[in-house]
């Protein structure tokens, strides 16, 4: 039993850490102000190996875990980077790929996803159903040797750059008419498939995306893996992207409490003295410190009981994990701005950006109320409450 990290993920957390330097908060903010995504970024990460960390050798990955590419997503994050399509295209679609999909889906999209130069993302949520997933209301059914795919998806990310959406619907039997869940690879391009951007006062390079599929024909391979796993499937991917939220919250806390820790030993108001020598402003941060590092270690909990195949642990530390970091984060953003006072909202600082971008770390991509609910029934044994 160890709190160490392995020597391999303390050397890729190093030069992922040099390598997202050479691009900073000040490329992330003009990016997101652009309305622009971070191309040259992903595109070079993605040369550098670091986007398939956990994508199998055999398809051009590192052939990791989620723990290293969450290690990844935290260093590019600390260095004002955090990119919401590494939580869904390598991590969500990739794990479920990789674990799930047939010999010739892994072929045809694992590479890709390894490399960076295909983007998946990720639907599941939809305007009526929120994050109940029992009232999914996107349907396929049968016609011949393929699928036609109907229903709606809302709050989509990255769309605009993805080559394919892993769509989360359900299949009707035809004998009993009962519904089971499935996941389907869907091209952006296909006809009947629409994307609609949703306008948000977050300012960032992950725009996201309402979703309207009409009679969306797809091939017999656009199922991915085996329909009889379906719900196996999706919590497969959705543990990674908890963790991988964790681990975005976490850096980006990293990165606002590094700006506070900068400015309060520079700053000096009253006689000769940094204002980070008063208690005032110490005691916040030493206490965001310390929460941040509990969040930090839960979240590598979460990656290591996940990666030694221990999916029902997993979901507990992700869930424990996610709820922390966004917590920490939200904190380590508020007390930065205080700290430095005015200049927390001048956009030389870029922190007031972070406010509504931390803000979301408590929403998505599960809010804490139903992470509280998890746990109340799961870990504690309570009645369900809904």
């Amino acid at each position: 039993m160890t709190f160490n990290e392995p020597a391999e993920r303390v050397e890729l957390r190093a030069v992922v850490a040099d390598f997202a330097a050479g691009y900073g908060s000040g490329y992330y903010r003009a990016r997101a102000g652009e309305g622009e995504y971070l191309t040259e970024l992903w595109r070079e990460a993605g040369e550098l190996g670091y986007l398939g960390v956990n994508i199998p050798e055999e398809y051009g990955g590192g052939g990791g875990g989620i723990g290293d590419l969450a290690a990844v997503l935290e260093e590019l994050s600390a260095a004002g980077c955090p990119t919401l399509m590494m939580v869904v295209s390598p991590a969500i679609c990739g794990t479920v790929l990789a674990r799930f999909g047939t010999p010739d889906q892994r072929r045809r999209w694992l590479p890709g996803l390894a490399t960076g130069r295909t983007i998946m993302a990720f639907a599941i949520t939809e305007p009526d159903a929120g994050s109940n997933s029992h009232r999914i209301t996107t349907t396929a059914r049968r016609d011949g040797d393929g699928w036609v795919l109907s229903g709606r998806k809302t709050f989509i990310s990255g769309v605009d750059v993805a080559d394919a959406v892993l769509v989360v619907a359900r299949i009707r039997d035809e004998g009993s008419g009962t519904l089971s869940a499935a996941l389907f690879a869907v091209p952006t391009g296909a006809p009947g498939f629409e994307a609609r951007r949703i306008e948000m006062d977050l300012v960032s390079p992950d725009h996201q995306f309402q979703l309207f599929m009409d009679d969306v024909r797809l091939p017999g391979d656009a199922l991915v893996g085996d329909p009889e796993a379906g719900l196996l499937q999706l919590f497969a991917g959705l543990n990674p992207e908890r963790i991988m939220a964790a681990s975005l919250a976490a850096g980006s806390a990293r990165h606002a409490l590094d700006k506070a820790v900068a400015y309060a030993k520079e700053r000096t108001v009253w006689g000769d003295r940094p204002i980070g020598a008063h208690q005032g402003l110490a005691h916040p941060l030493a206490q965001v410190k310390i929460e941040l590092e509990q969040a930090r270690l839960m979240t590598q909990h979460a990656a290591l009981r996940y990666d030694s195949g221990d999916d029902a642990g997993a979901g507990e530390a992700a869930n424990m994990a996610k709820y922390a970091a966004a917590e920490a984060c939200v904190r380590a953003v508020d007390q930065a701005v205080q700290t430095l006072g005015g200049n927390g909202l001048a956009s030389e600082y870029g922190l007031g950006s972070a406010i509504a971008a931390a803000r979301l770390a408590r929403i998505a991509p599960v809010s804490r109320e139903m992470v509280l609910n998890y746990v109340a029934q799961q870990s504690l044994g309570l009645p369900k409450s809904y």
